[in-house]
This record gives structure tokens, C-alpha cells and sequence, in this order.
């Protein structure tokens, strides 16, 4: 059975927007004033997932959520820049949600099985690793501008 993507591109609105400021991670401890590795995500204000871990260097992009036996509720990982995803040596599902550079949702995958593999699309920037059944329980939609916001990372 395939993953079920709530999407249709030709539904969604791409307004002309500045780009964001371009954010920097890595492992290394961060200095005061330097840009978060932890950030927050929130939907209607709603906090959906409160330590999102955010991977924007080619080695933590391509690990991902590999090695991991599973994704607690809180937990998630924001892949940037990111257009698909795969599923390969996974062991256990997830919800992913693929975002414009703007953090609007482009294209929605519940329920997305080891094994599998996830195109955004067109539009699609980055991606968003939640738990299963996260997306759901959200009601997050193609269209929805999730609010990404620093957190701390003590």
C-alpha cells in the first residue's frame, strides 16, 4: 500500500516573498548569538512538535532519522534543503511534511512506511519528520504556514 499524500500543487499559493535569512547548525556547542540547532513548531498556535532538531549539513541531511528505533511525541527532525525523502533502512513510520521556503505546506504524507520514498514536489524546500499520526492530529494541510521558532538549546 502506498503512502496517502493529501497534496494537489496546482492548489496552492505561491505568493512573492523575500527569503528567509539563511540559518547555520552543527554539532558543535552553540556561541551566544549563533543560530539554534533546537527549534519549536507550531500550527494555529499550537505547538506541534516542541524538539524539532534541525539538520541543514549534507552528513546529519543524510542520516536523518537512520539508527533510530523510534521518534518520541515531542521529537522531530526539520531536513533543509530537502525535496524528497526516503525510507530505506527505517524502523518504524512517520509523518512527513513538506514545506516551501516560506514554510507554507506543499505536499503531506501520514502514515509513511519503512521502505518508502516521499517526493514534496515542485515547491517543496524542506521537510519535516514527525511522529506518526502527528500530522493528523493537527489537521496539518496543504496550504497551513507552520511557525518555526528557535528554541533553546541548552
Amino acid at each position: 500500500m502506498h503512502p496517502r499524500p493529501v497534496t494537489n500543487d496546482d492548489d496552492i499559493q505561491h505568493p512573492e516573498v523575500p527569503h528567509l535569512r539563511a540559518v547555520e547548525s552543527s554539532a558543535a556547542p552553540q556561541a551566544s548569538g549563533s543560530a539554534a540547532r533546537w527549534w519549536t513548531v507550531s500550527l494555529r498556535g499550537e505547538v506541534v512538535v516542541a524538539e524539532l532538531q534541525r539538520a541543514d549539513r549534507m552528513w546529519s541531511r543524510m542520516r536523518g532519522l537512520l539508527g533510530r528505533q523510534s521518534l518520541p511525541a515531542q521529537e522531530g527532525l526539520w531536513i533543509t534543503p530537502c525535496p524528497s525523502i526516503h525510507m530505506m533502512g527505517m524502523r518504524f513510520a512517520i509523518d512527513a511534511v513538506f514545506l516551501d521556503e516560506q514554510h507554507q505546506v506543499v505536499r503531506v504524507f501520514e502514515d509513511l512506511q519503512p521502505g518508502r520514498v516521499a517526493r514534496g514536489g515542485k515547491f517543496a524546500h524542506s521537510v519535516l519528520e514527525l511522529p506518526q499520526g502527528k500530522a493528523a492530529f493537527f489537521n496539518i494541510r496543504v496550504g497551513d504556514r507552520l511557525v518555526l521558532s528557535p528554541g533553546d538549546d541548552a
